[in-house]
């Protein structure tokens, strides 16, 4: 990637202002609609990511999610100096797509922010991590490895996310697995009751496998997840 700084941040910003839009959107009209069959919503969750990703993969990298550059940069394959405008892009992008749900749709269902089901705190923390080391896992083989033949990989990120959700969502409000995606409905909602959560086991799974899986090798004029490669 050889994107200007102005061009990633604004990529980044407004990436994650579509995931959450269109996501925790999804959330809130299936209130309306006194809810929707988890298969419909682990799609909805699925083109959430995957908009962003198909439009700005190859301005950014499209990470759309503070864990995801996290671990990047723990692994080495992006510079701990990239970090900070990433971040600050995908927060401010977030609150964005946020307040737009609110706008259209209402404060109903907390504006889609998670919230533990039943008081299941531990099993929402152990599978927020589990399926964050999962869908970093994915970034990571898409960095790597390249797109693949017919750009294939470039569904494995937006797949974790809706096998996540279809797995977690009961548990979980969702499922977050997006520390930006987790804080933006909770504040303009005023829904802070178990956040840290979220905020914790999210970059926390990000984290371990950034600091497991290094690369063998790092192209610095081209890396993160929008690297264009032939390997199938």
């Amino acid at each position: 990637m050889t994107s200007s700084g102005s061009a990633r941040a604004g990529a980044e910003a407004l990436g994650t202002a579509i995931l959450v839009a269109v996501g925790t959107g999804t959330v809130v009209a299936a209130a309306r609609l006194d809810g929707i069959a988890w298969w419909l919503m682990a799609l909805a969750w699925t083109l959430a990511v995957l908009v962003p990703v198909l439009l700005f993969v190859r301005v950014s990298g499209a990470h759309i999610n503070p864990a995801v550059t996290l671990a990047l940069a723990a692994s080495g394959r992006i510079a701990w100096r990239e970090a900070p405008i990433y971040l600050l892009s995908q927060f401010a992008g977030a609150f964005l797509g946020s307040a737009v749900v609110l706008a259209s749709l209402g404060n109903l269902a907390h504006l889609g922010a998670n919230l533990p089901a039943h008081g299941a705190v531990a099993e929402s923390f152990l599978g927020e991590l589990g399926f964050t080391a999962l869908l970093v896992s994915s970034v990571f083989m898409l960095a790597d490895r390249g797109e693949g033949r017919g750009h294939w990989r470039l569904l494995l990120p937006p797949a974790s996310v809706g096998l996540a959700t279809f797995v977690l969502g009961e548990w979980t409000g969702t499922c977050s697995l997006n520390p930006a995606r987790a804080l933006a409905p909770a504040v303009l909602s005023g829904t802070f009751a178990d956040l840290w959560v979220y905020l914790v086991a999210v970059p926390l799974g990000g984290l371990l496998v950034g600091v497991a899986w290094k690369p063998r090798s790092v192209d610095r004029e081209d890396r993160g997840p929008g690297r264009v490669s032939a390997v199938a």
